[in-house]
């Protein structure tokens, strides 16, 4: 079953949805790879993800800045969760597809926990600081101009994840 974004996990503002939404879709891609034990995907797919994480860790963190939140722990619960998710990725590109259904259920339950800690450790907090400013606020914004990359999505990027490639023997 596909992890899936739902109104709780909403912080009251469209790019810090935007990115959950694409991370969590993100996550499911990494699933679908394991699941398929496609290891040569594994690898991709988490550099993938880790970008698409220190993009969504910038826009909080300048998110942060403008609603006046000390940032400095949640920064090290950032770099925090990038070395575990660093970690899982090792873990499995190591085993090179060779993975229990056991190990395959451990990771897939890891990666649905981390990213619903992060939001509610790391995002919650400034929910309260968001939810006073217009859903669609951006630092910097300004009538007329471009907003953010809020409604961007990862989807043209997963398209490896469902692309069926044989194991090794």
């Amino acid at each position: 079953m596909e992890f899936v974004w739902t109104k709780q996990l909403s912080t009251g503002n469209a790019v810090i949805d935007s990115d959950h939404k694409n991370l969590i879709a993100l996550i499911n891609g990494v699933e679908r790879a394991i699941r398929a034990k496609n290891h040569s995907v594994i690898s991709q797919a988490f550099e993938l993800l880790e970008g698409w994480l220190c993009v969504h860790f910038a826009n909080e963190e300048r998110i942060a800045r403008v609603v006046n939140l000390d940032f400095s722990k949640y920064r090290q619960a950032q770099q925090y969760s990038l070395k575990e998710l660093q970690y899982f990725r090792n873990e499995l590109v190591g085993k090179k597809g060779v993975w229990c259904d056991g190990a395959i259920k451990h990771y897939s339950h890891c990666l649905r926990r981390w990213m619903t800690e992060h939001i509610i450790k790391v995002d919650m907090p400034m929910k309260p600081m968001l939810q006073a400013l217009d859903y669609l606020f951006w630092p910097g914004h300004r009538e007329g101009e471009a907003n953010h990359t809020a409604g961007r999505t990862a989807s043209s990027y997963l398209h490896f994840f469902d692309t069926p490639t044989p194991c090794a023997a």
